[in-house]
């Protein structure tokens, strides 16, 4: 096993996930296996009772597991499937240690940060390193761990000295370290500064850590004298300072980390048998290219909560970039604060709320995400109203389908007092009620979590989207449900209940509303399983409502252009995801924009 260690300085933030995912997927298209376990030195045992202005949103994975939102990064870059113990928290850690000292496992020992934490650290790397994470069920020949925070952090120094000692434990040949820093460049100057670089890999070395590459980040490209004047006093060669600086696509960043020849340093560093592919990352490129080369634009008004920070909502705008992509569209995302919508706001702010309707009605589509509390929720209900009675394009995720459900049982179904109980415990028509197994428990890790089937009990429109399948796997994070007593009231109105949980009882997944031309709910959070080449199927159809070419699609089976290859499938491909199919569109780079627009709508002539 060979393992990438990537750390931090400076500033936290500085795109430490990135890098790692884009080390992963350039390695991975060489013919490598690759697993990878993110640190984080809070004591919370997990991120599910993070507020989601603390670290983002929480990526829930296939098991459970609540985690950092960088694990969603990996997934989305190695196209793999990881588990709750690829994230290591403190309090995890310690959690472990105790139990065994508990039980009586240390003999009477004194228990210390060194030896036993350190070495409950090394074994954990260790032990999961080796869990397959691909379709193939092989073991992983590299693991890259990436250390959150920053160098210096008094949280971090127990895993810093783990690291030390594991350098040593499983011998230099098997072990790289990449340092990961900011290049700031003042705006006064404009000259990019070496200096905190310096320090930070000063702090590394006293910690016991040598760097073997210094990843730097900057606005511009690096220049060749500041490159040399790292390379000069941080102790390393010129080629193993590499340059990041902001790009136009994310998925660029593997390509710019290849271009100096990024894999044939860990070919000859750590010994890798790399497999020089003809192919490898043209995809990805042809990807960050479609994103630049599209003009078209498609207006998405997302109705959240939590509008404070754009990671709260990070997996459901990745979602909506590769629909948007796939679409040719690019993504004009509105956020709208959801109380702004509410009718009070008239009087206590009437600026944001004009301006929140405003933007709403501008959309092509709206979008209410999910969300825990009573804050905003007549806000999403009152955006459900519009986009429903206006014939907008609408998708409810998790809280956003249990709003249009209490939105059409006040307004349709007349029962006027209609609500969740999360929202209103002695609500007279609790349409959305609280699940019995999962209340008055702990708040961390105790809701309906990880991947859940949900069975189609009739045709319609998602089932199309998921290629007429029978049953789906997505992934949910909640603590209410739709009420089964009241659902044959909206099934006699046309609002359809089309896909339910049958393991764990009867739980609605999925609702449509008939003669819409598109008005779908989901209970699952799909985003979290969405690609930059396999969009999630929700999320692709709602997009392409929105730019009107969703009929266009389903008549072409699913398909996003008359030649292309099927974006939509039921099983996962097991190499990177830069290796799925792309179809016709994105081979033809010198077609212009809006050749490649009537290809993707199936424009006969453009086909001959």
């Amino acid at each position: 096993m060979k393992y990438i260690l990537v750390s931090g300085g400076v500033i936290s933030g500085i795109g430490k996930g990135i890098i790692a995912s884009s080390i992963g997927t350039i390695l991975k298209s060489c013919g490598v296996r690759v697993t990878a376990i993110k640190i984080d030195p809070y004591l919370n045992i997990d991120a599910g009772t993070f507020s989601p202005y603390e670290h983002g949103e929480v990526f829930v994975l296939d098991d459970g597991g609540e985690v950092d939102l960088d694990l969603g990064n990996y997934e989305r870059f190695l196209n793999a499937k990881l588990h709750r113990d690829n994230n290591i928290t403190t309090g995890k850690i310690y959690q472990h240690v105790i139990n065994k000292e508990r039980r009586g496992d240390y003999l009477g020992k004194t228990v210390q940060v060194v030896p036993h934490i350190s070495d409950a650290i090394m074994e954990w790397v260790e032990r999961v390193a080796k869990i397959p994470v691909d379709e193939s069920n092989n073991t992983p020949e590299v693991c890259i761990i990436e250390l959150g925070g920053t160098i210096g952090d008094i949280e971090g120094m127990p895993f810093v000295e783990a690291f030390r000692q594991f350098q040593f434990k499983v011998k230099q040949e098997n072990f790289c370290n990449i340092h990961v820093s900011l290049l700031p460049q003042p705006s006064a100057t404009g000259e990019q500064k070496s200096k905190p670089t310096q320090h930070s890999v000063r702090a590394l070395r006293g910690l016991g850590l040598s760097p073997d590459l210094i990843v730097c980040r900057s606005r511009s490209p690096m220049e060749d004298e500041v490159k040399q004047k790292v390379s000069n006093f941080c102790h390393v060669g010129p080629s193993q300072v590499l340059g990041v600086h902001d790009c136009t696509s994310i998925y660029r960043v593997p390509i710019l980390l290849e271009e100096q020849n990024v894999s044939q340093y860990f070919a000859k560093r750590l010994g890798l048998p790399i497999k020089a592919r003809k192919s490898t990352l043209s995809k990805w490129r042809a990807l960050a290219d479609k994103q630049d080369r599209v003009h078209g634009k498609v207006t998405i008004a997302l109705v959240g909560k939590y509008t404070k920070l754009e990671d709260s909502y990070a997996s459901v705008i990745k979602a909506l970039k590769h629909s948007a992509i796939a679409a040719n569209r690019k993504l004009d995302l509105t956020i709208i604060e959801a109380q702004n919508l509410e009718d009070n706001m008239k009087i206590e702010n009437p600026v944001g709320y004009y301006e929140a309707w405003k933007m709403l009605c501008c959309a092509d589509g709206v979008l209410v995400p999910g969300g825990f509390g009573n804050r905003g929720t007549e806000g999403k209900i009152a955006a459900v109203h519009w986009a429903r009675t206006h014939r907008k394009p609408f998708l409810g995720i998790c809280l956003g389908m249990q709003m249009a459900v209490v939105e059409f049982a006040r307004n349709e179904l007349g029962l006027k007092d209609a609500n969740s109980t999360e929202n209103c415990p002695t609500a007279e028509y609790p349409v959305v009620i609280d699940m019995p197994e999962h209340t008055n428990m702990d708040m961390g890790g105790t809701q309906r979590l990880g991947k859940r089937t949900s069975v189609f009990k009739k045709e319609c429109l998602l089932k199309k989207l998921y290629k007429n399948v029978d049953q789906i796997d997505e992934r949910h994070r909640h603590r209410y449900e739709v009420n089964p007593s009241f659902v044959h009231q909206f099934e006699e109105r046309g609002f359809n209940f089309t896909a339910q949980d049958i393991e764990e009882g009867i739980r609605m997944e999925a609702i449509e509303l008939e003669g819409h031309p598109f008005f779908v709910g989901v209970q699952s959070h799909p985003e979290f399983k969405s690609r930059p080449l396999h969009p999630s199927p929700p999320y692709l159809g709602f997009v392409l409502a929105s730019c009107g070419k969703l009929q266009a699609f389903l008549q072409r089976g699913c398909r996003l252009s008359p030649r292309g290859e099927h974006l939509l499938s039921t099983t996962e491909d097991s190499d990177s995801e830069a290796d799925y199919e792309v179809g016709s569109v994105m081979a033809k780079k010198t077609s212009s924009d809006e050749s490649v627009d009537r290809l993707a709508a199936g424009d006969a002539s453009v086909q001959r």
